[in-house]
């Protein structure tokens, strides 16, 4: 490579609803496709990225990372070539044109690296999370594709959803079709999108400096206390109990977390058995299978390294 060329490891993050996947295409909107146009802008010339993990049309990222080489030229002087920026230049330099794109990819992190610092081939581990929301409640516009709405009511089998990862994905076949998974767990977690409550706030005592999501105890003379002065609910929704499904593995099979996913909200809602996922493991193809979930739950939330 030409050591005029600086590499740089780049972390983005995005909202996928708008994207056709992160990969660049030849007509689509993509997320790559959006980085090179800005990336371009800054340098002044044509870049090629490479990205850790392909994520699909409507998945979003929490951390996805790339690779991009640059060599600066001035522009002043065509064919001067100066020293390589710092990495908080190219950061805020690049986020400067995303926002006049659209802004929905935002880079979060640069590092310079050695010329054969591999984005993906360096990539130690990868962890994806799954956002369901249940509840009676119609879902909020606030998550409208940002995660998946259903209706739980059953938690149990859910240990035999960890041997799905052994299908081979249907005409995506890997050259082996078994992954090991390193992590995966469902937790709840506080709902996002909506802001405390009266009570809510409070119980966090958000002027003391406390954790706003972790609300204290109190007694129910203080609960009775809060509902009677400020017991008004006429507009204000209840919030849907929300899970997170964690994936973390060194690498995924096509589809796999949404796979997972899908199976694992059918046992949730009652329409799979255990007799039916034994049934989907002994046909090991994903046709078998109930629908995958929809893109628009997936974060891929971290790609791990170990940097230079």
């Amino acid at each position: 490579m030409n050591p005029r060329v600086q590499r740089y490891l780049v972390a983005i993050e995005y909202i996928g609803t708008r994207f056709s996947g992160s990969q660049q295409q030849a007509k689509d909107r993509t997320v790559v496709g959006v980085l090179q146009e800005a990336f371009h802008k800054f340098v002044g010339q044509p870049v090629k990225i490479f990205c850790s993990s392909r994520t699909d049309a409507g998945v979003h990222a929490l951390s996805n990372v790339c690779h991009i080489d640059v060599e600066r030229i001035s522009k002043r002087k065509p064919g001067e070539v100066l020293p390589p920026h710092e990495p908080g230049v190219v950061q805020r330099a690049v986020n400067h044109f995303l926002q006049r794109n659209d802004g929905d990819v935002m880079v979060t992190d640069v590092r310079s690296v050695p010329s054969n610092y591999h984005a993906r081939y360096k990539a130690r581990e990868r962890t994806y999370f799954y956002r369901l929301l249940s509840g009676s409640d119609p879902l909020s516009i606030l998550e409208k594709d940002r995660a998946r709405y259903c209706d739980l009511h059953q938690q149990k089998h859910a240990e035999f959803l960890l041997d799905l990862m052994i299908l081979p994905p249907s005409g995506q076949l890997a050259k082996s079709p078994v992954r090991c998974l390193d992590e995966f767990n469902v937790i709840e977690v506080p709902s996002t999108p909506y802001f405390p409550s009266i009570m809510e706030r409070a119980e966090s005592k958000l002027n003391n400096g406390d954790d706003p999501l972790t609300y204290p105890s109190q007694t129910k003379t203080e609960t009775a206390s809060v509902t009677t002065n400020f017991g008004e609910t006429f507009g204000i929704r209840r919030r849907h109990r929300c899970y997170v499904v964690t994936a973390r593995a060194r690498g995924f099979l096509y589809h796999q977390v949404r796979l997972l996913v899908g199976a694992l909200k059918c046992v949730g809602t009652g329409e799979l058995t255990v007799s039916d996922i034994e049934r989907i493991l002994e046909a090991k193809t994903v046709s078998a299978a109930k629908p995958m979930a929809p893109a628009s739950g997936l974060y891929l939330a971290r790609v791990k390294y170990e940097l230079p």
